[in-house]
């Protein structure tokens, strides 16, 4: 295998599962930290702030539901053939909703309510091999190779959420947010639209105040 060939995340398992849960607890910093009156205000798109912590944690509840999910047949190939087949495979429309309902099942207390997930499955993940078998949309894959998709999703999100309620995000998030750009830059490689997201992250178009990587 080539060394272009090899997907980010995939790497160092103890890597990844320490980037997981770095993510898992500094999502749950900052969700502690919103005040009550806070919830109801608009945050990405359709969704308010409850709205926008319900789909962050099903960066949670997805590895609790997918472990207990019988999965068979081929196994996919990392998180980026993971991200590549489930892109676009769910309607906008279905994703708001969905965001919307997981935000109010987080019931009065959604900070406790977040608390109590990431505590239950972090503790699931620290107990469960790395070739232990989940069953997401895309197929079956090894846990060692979801969780970086996971990852993914809860630094992009706790990013959002930070922006949403103005405050810095959490220091301890920074390793999810380097190992998610690599991410994001294996999948951009292989997407027709490669060498606009170049430009883009190299400040030739639509980013303010010069925005670039270089």
């Amino acid at each position: 295998m080539d060394a272009e060939d090899v997907d980010p995340g995939a790497r160092d398992a103890a890597a990844v599962r320490t980037r997981y849960t770095g993510a898992a607890q500094a999502f749950l910093e900052l969700a502690g930290q919103i005040p009550r009156q806070a919830w109801s205000l608009p945050a990405l798109g359709v969704w308010d702030v409850r709205a926008l912590t319900g789909h962050t944690s099903r960066a949670l509840t997805t590895v609790e539901t997918y472990l207990a999910t019988p999965a068979t047949g081929e196994l996919v190939a990392g998180p980026v053939g993971y991200f590549l087949a489930v892109r676009g495979a769910t309607s906008p429309d279905a994703i708001a909703l969905r965001g919307k309902e997981t935000g109010e099942a987080l019931g009065e207390d959604p900070a406790a309510a977040v608390r109590e997930l990431v505590h239950r499955v972090t503790a699931l993940v620290r107990i469960t091999p790395d070739d232990a078998r989940v069953a997401t949309p895309a197929g079956a894959m090894a846990l060692i190779d979801y969780l970086p998709t996971r990852t993914f999703e809860l630094a992009v999100h706790t990013l959002d959420l930070a922006r949403a309620v103005g405050l810095p995000p959490p220091a301890s998030l920074a390793p999810a947010v380097a190992a998610s750009l690599e991410l994001a830059g294996a999948i951009g490689s292989r997407l027709p639209s490669a060498g606009e997201l170049l430009l883009l992250l190299t400040g030739r178009s639509g980013l303010p105040g010069n925005l670039s990587v270089v």
